[in-house]
């Protein structure tokens, strides 16, 4: 099989194998953090910024880290990635800091991160790794970012600033009404049950 060009490498998160849409990996932060867009792009950047660091330093540490002791270390240096991010948005992020709160730490053993260090980051360079980083942690951003819209504009009736969404149609005003339950966790289950059924529908007609 002919290697994968770095434009491949990139991209194939995003849609191809995203992480949340296709692998199903990362399910437990996006149901929990993702009641508004802010939070669901806050965590997905997060989660990039520690993908494409610990995926460049397993690379370039694979030959010297004993199989035996590899999973123990890939998560030393995903922690130390994890508690750079979590300094920087304690400082300068605070609110957002506060609004994800523990799920930050917890990227730490978020299987999104662990799987791309064995899979991918141990066995190729540092180039293709931070691109197989990017590409997935960009992919994971994009499908938070779809779920915290989806579930803010239906269960507060916002986007973004906190005002309510208003619309004119032939002159007449309206105003989003928001439905609860999108923004409980019953709700966050019906909205990835949502997407994903519209994204295996729109594969399938592709096919």
């Amino acid at each position: 099989m002919a290697e994968a060009t770095l434009g491949q490498e990139l991209s194939k998160g995003l849609l191809k194998e995203n992480p949340l849409f296709v692998l199903l990996l990362g399910t437990c932060p996006s149901l929990a953090v993702t009641t508004s867009l802010v939070n669901g792009l806050g965590m997905g950047l997060a989660a990039t910024f520690v993908l494409v660091l610990s995926n460049a330093a397993i690379s370039l540490l694979r030959d010297f880290i004993p199989k035996g002791v590899r999973i123990p270390a890939f998560i030393v240096v995903i922690a130390s990635f994890v508690t750079i991010v979590d300094l920087l948005m304690e400082a300068y992020l605070f609110s957002l800091h506060q609004a994800l709160g523990l799920f930050i730490p917890l990227i730490v053993v978020n299987c999104i991160i662990l799987g791309r260090a064995e899979a991918f980051a141990s066995r190729n360079g540092v180039l293709r790794s931070m691109l197989d980083g990017l590409g997935m942690g960009l992919g994971f951003m994009l499908a938070l970012g779809m779920m915290g819209a989806i579930r803010e504009v239906l269960g507060n009736g916002t986007l973004l600033t906190g005002t309510p969404l208003e619309w004119t149609v032939f002159g007449q005003a309206f105003r989003a009404n928001s439905v609860l339950v999108f923004v409980l966790p019953p709700g966050a289950f019906l909205t990835l049950a949502l997407l994903l059924a519209g994204i295996n529908k729109w594969k399938t007609r592709r096919a």
